[in-house]
């Protein structure tokens, strides 16, 4: 296990390591000039010059990556050129380790911008993931137990209704009916489980994780459904019945245990992706994570940031599949790490 932990390790650096490099390169290939972008409207060609010496521009592709890979590690110094950090002591910021750039525009290090809206955006998949695990696992093992029945056939339309209305839909009507009209939560807004306690952070995610939560919930309610009843008629369960096993022992220890295999490997990565793909949630209810920052970025031609915010959700997605890979052989007991 530890030797397979250690290999998928070094496999998801070398991933990350040629996932910056050709981010670089469409860095580089974009018609955007980073230099102009960071200038500002009103500047001189003079200016524009100074400015991509100051943030290393001028440097070829291969020697802006490496100092970006060092500046990872050690951090690194904004005005990149000795010479005018000489010239301009005061105007010297510092980026520290794990450095992933600096925003001209923003006037900030993208390692900071990160840093203020991952919380958000974390605590906002966390507690979607939740409920939507729950409601999709739960509702969708009870449409199986219960398969041509009225409820089962309730449960398939109703999540089939969620799954069909975009997010923002389902945004906007919780937000008007739920918070606005009817008064049953307050309006959301992000407050910390640090400054506000459990419950106020509570209050402030429970409607846009709630908009997240019935999208996925509506796909893996049909997913639930469909891997318990194709387990069910495996040779494993008709030996547990034979056995005299309680139903409800079979259900939980056989059958939504090999249902739940497939489940983990594709929870996993929607976990993930989630974390930077909540941009029009965010948006809705005014959150300012990690997709709202990365719609700004885009806007904005922010392209530091850019780079940035899809460096580290690569990480997650890579380390996404490692856990998956892991949990794999702890669910399902025919699964072997070798």
């Amino acid at each position: 296990m530890f030797a397979y932990v250690v290999r998928r390790t070094l496999v998801g650096v070398a991933m990350l390591v040629v996932m910056s490099m050709v981010t670089f390169l469409l860095f580089f290939a974009s018609p955007i000039d980073p230099a102009r972008q960071a200038c500002g409207k009103n500047c001189s060609p003079a200016l524009q010059e100074q400015v991509r010496k100051a943030l290393g521009y001028d440097e070829p592709v291969t020697t802006q990556w490496l100092d970006f890979a060092k500046g990872v590690f050690v951090g690194r110094d904004y005005p990149d050129d000795p010479a005018i950090a000489a010239q301009n002591p005061d105007l010297v910021a510092h980026c520290p380790a794990p450095c992933l750039g600096y925003s001209q525009q923003q006037v900030a290090p993208v390692t900071d911008l990160i840093k203020d809206a991952l919380p958000i955006s974390i605590s906002l998949a966390i507690l979607a993931f939740i409920l939507w695990m729950t409601g999709g696992v739960l509702f969708g093992v009870l449409a199986a137990l219960r398969k041509g029945s009225f409820l089962d056939r309730a449960i398939v339309g109703i999540s089939l209704l969620f799954y069909a209305f975009p997010t923002f839909f389902i945004g906007l009507l919780l937000l008007k009916f739920v918070s606005v009209k009817w008064g049953l939560v307050p309006t959301p807004e992000y407050i910390s489980i640090l400054d506000g306690g459990l419950w106020s952070w509570f209050q402030g995610l429970w409607l846009p994780s709630l908009t997240l939560a019935l999208f996925f919930m509506a796909a893996y309610v049909r997913m639930t459904r469909a891997y318990v009843l194709e387990s069910t008629t495996e040779d494993y369960m008709r030996t547990a019945k034979a056995k005299g096993l309680a139903p409800g022992k079979i259900v939980f220890k056989h059958n939504l245990r090999a249902a739940l295999t497939p489940l983990v490997s594709m929870a996993g990565i929607d976990f993930a992706v989630l974390l930077g793909g909540a941009i029009i949630t965010e948006s809705v209810f005014n959150y300012p994570g990690l997709g709202k920052l990365a719609v700004r970025a885009a806007v904005g031609q922010d392209l530091p940031t850019t780079v940035g915010i899809v460096l580290v959700l690569a990480t997650f997605v890579i380390a996404a599949n490692i856990i998956v890979d892991l949990l794999y052989a702890v669910i399902d007991p025919r699964v072997r790490l070798k």
